[in-house]
């Protein structure tokens, strides 16, 4: 399999390592905005960006953005809702005691997505890639779950499973976007989605902080530099995972993601010096496997 015959292989490494730097720097934000704030922050200041990206998509492709069908909206409306969702989501379970425990479900998200592509774009899902998404997962969860982790009853469990579950129909909602666009420029297609997506987020986040909480609205535009920055790498990311969506299936894409857990990895024991458990690298083998199954199998 060559990388001109897998562009999903190549978009969804670049989209991962993109988010990978994106959170590192977001994290810096949350002490001044909160996690609202600068949740919020990838939506305001990842807009104009990802205009930026769909003007130049369209001079280069010397062509106007696809005028979408009334079958486009329902799809970007489930996707840009259900990411808002499972992002709250996220935040409920850092305030859980067990939240190694709810974060290790959220990461079931790939096996979620592979149901609900199967059931709402038939997106078919063979043995290999089957056994592919599994191993992966299985690898997240061996790294997230520790001795004693699984102490906290049933509210970690299902509000991991929720946010897991809200971030796959987000990814199912925006592949079936831009499938329903039909436009025979894919980039265009996953371009002009982003943008409609993350307009959509920004109109609905400003409203909720003006109606509720205007003083951090004020702090977001005063922290606009670093804020541009972050912005423009969750743009980036979402570009490059869209375009991903557009040229393989969702449950390929948000399981070859699970990379991200390595980057994350990779950054901890370079800059962090932090080493490996002998847990974390039996995760770390189960993540490689996994995704070379899949790279492989699909």
């Amino acid at each position: 399999m060559t990388a001109s015959s897998s562009p999903w292989v190549v978009f969804t490494l670049i989209a991962a390592a993109a988010q990978t730097v994106r959170n590192a720097t977001q994290r810096g934000l949350t002490v001044k905005l909160g996690t609202v704030g600068a949740t919020h922050v990838r939506f305001l200041f990842g807009l104009p960006f990802a205009l930026l990206f769909l003007a130049g998509v369209a001079v280069v492709a010397q062509a106007a953005p696809p005028r979408p069908g009334l079958v486009f909206w329902p799809w970007v409306l489930l996707g840009a809702l259900m990411q808002i969702a499972a992002t709250a989501l996220m935040l409920a379970a850092m305030g859980e005691r067990s939240f190694v425990v709810a974060i290790a479900y959220i990461k079931t998200e790939p096996i979620q997505v592979a149901l609900f592509g199967l059931i709402f774009l038939g997106d078919h899902v063979t043995p290999g890639m089957g056994t592919a998404i599994l191993i992966a997962t299985a690898g997240v969860v061996v790294m997230s779950l520790k001795a004693g982790a699984a102490r906290g009853g049933l509210k970690p469990t299902v509000i991991g499973l929720a946010s897991g579950g809200c971030f796959a129909l987000s990814a199912i909602g925006y592949r079936g976007a831009i499938l329903s666009l039909h436009d025979p420029n894919f980039v265009m297609a996953a371009t002009f989605t982003v943008a409609v997506g993350l307009a959509v987020q920004t109109v609905l986040l400003t409203a909720y902080l003006l109606a509720r909480d205007r003083a951090v609205l004020r702090a977001i535009i005063l922290a606009w530099r670093p804020s541009l920055f972050a912005g423009f790498m969750g743009a980036l990311a979402s570009q490059f995972w869209f375009l991903g969506f557009a040229t393989a299936t969702a449950a390929s894409v948000r399981t070859l993601a699970l990379v991200e857990v390595l980057f994350a990895q990779g950054i901890s024991r370079v800059v962090f010096k932090q080493p490996v458990s002998a847990r974390e690298g039996l995760g770390i083998v189960l993540i490689v496997a996994g995704v070379a199954l899949l790279v492989w199998a699909y």
